[in-house]
């Protein structure tokens, strides 16, 4: 007979994720820190399947490089928020919610934004998330 053991998982409840962003992504990005274009290059805290690509959603935060944008911030490896999404998501409250674009905001790795003012609107899951964005956004939907 075996003995019964308590599974092991989580200690908060998981949210579903839709796969709007992975890497190789190409995000516009939201804020006046001087990129305009990224590519997103990592996931952290993402553990997935062997070759699987790590992918991201509303409010996640994502390692970018700079692709366009000043001299001083092209090429840099930064990481950056995910405040809209193309790919339609799921509230829990049944709504579906789709962006025209993707994009992101430049962050420094605690999360304070690099830049003074967000352009366009910020999904409410973002905002909830990272308080320092939801100062900064003008619009949140």
């Amino acid at each position: 007979m075996g003995v019964k053991r308590a599974k092991i998982g989580a200690a908060f409840s998981r949210r579903r994720r839709v796969a709007g962003i992975q890497v190789g992504t190409r995000l516009v990005v939201a804020d006046n820190s001087g990129a305009k274009e990224v590519v997103v290059i990592g996931v952290p805290e993402v553990k997935t399947r062997l070759r699987r690509l790590p992918y991201a959603t509303v409010g996640d935060m994502v390692v970018v490089t700079v692709k366009k944008g000043t001299p001083d911030m092209k090429g840099q490896v930064v990481r950056a928020i995910i405040v809209r999404q193309k790919k339609p998501f799921r509230r829990p409250d049944g709504t579906w919610v789709a962006f025209e674009d993707n994009a992101c905001v430049i962050v420094t790795p605690e999360g304070m934004p690099k830049g003074k003012e967000i352009r366009g609107p910020v999904a409410r899951e973002a905002a909830e998330r990272w308080s320092q964005i939801a100062n900064l956004a003008t619009i949140i939907v």
